[in-house]
């Protein structure tokens, strides 16, 4: 009856408690979310050095943007099922090209050294690679339908 489960699972521990420092190291290790927090790293510098008006203008967006990659990520590995993995991986999009833009709108306003602004894009970019090989691995099998019609056939 209990045959189907692994002795040597690496998820759980011999007490059979789940291991979520083992399913935390994953995630964290994983290339995207290195990227993710990079991006974090160079949007606080260049929200740190802009002048007042301009972070309270500017500077939630850019955070909340440049958090969330992370943040769905983390979520979104969290799940198997296809239509939730690309709903977190449409807003991972939208969060990117939103700060990617936003580097734009700083350029535009001279704000910072455009070498500055141009390592987030570059970043951002890095990041769009990472994540297009990452959503080629999710398995459109493995869905259920959520009511919204979003990514079912």
């Amino acid at each position: 009856m209990w045959d189907d489960f692994d002795d040597q699972d690496p998820d759980f521990d011999q007490e059979g408690n789940f291991n979520f420092e083992n399913d935390q190291g994953k995630v964290f290790q994983h290339p995207l979310m290195k990227k993710a927090r990079d991006i974090v790293g160079l949007t606080k510098a260049l929200v740190g050095s802009l002048d007042e008006a301009r972070r309270e203008l500017y500077g939630s967006m850019m955070l909340e943007d440049a958090v969330s990659l992370g943040a769905k990520f983390t979520a979104a590995e969290g799940i198997t099922d296809f239509v939730l993995k690309m709903e977190k991986a449409m807003l991972m999009k939208i969060h990117a090209k939103s700060l990617f833009s936003m580097s734009y709108q700083l350029a535009l306003e001279e704000t910072h050294a455009e070498e500055h602004l141009q390592l987030l894009r570059e970043s951002i970019d890095d990041y769009r690679l990472l994540f297009v090989d990452w959503v080629k691995d999710f398995d459109p099998k493995e869905k259920s339908d959520d009511g919204w019609g979003i990514f079912t056939d």
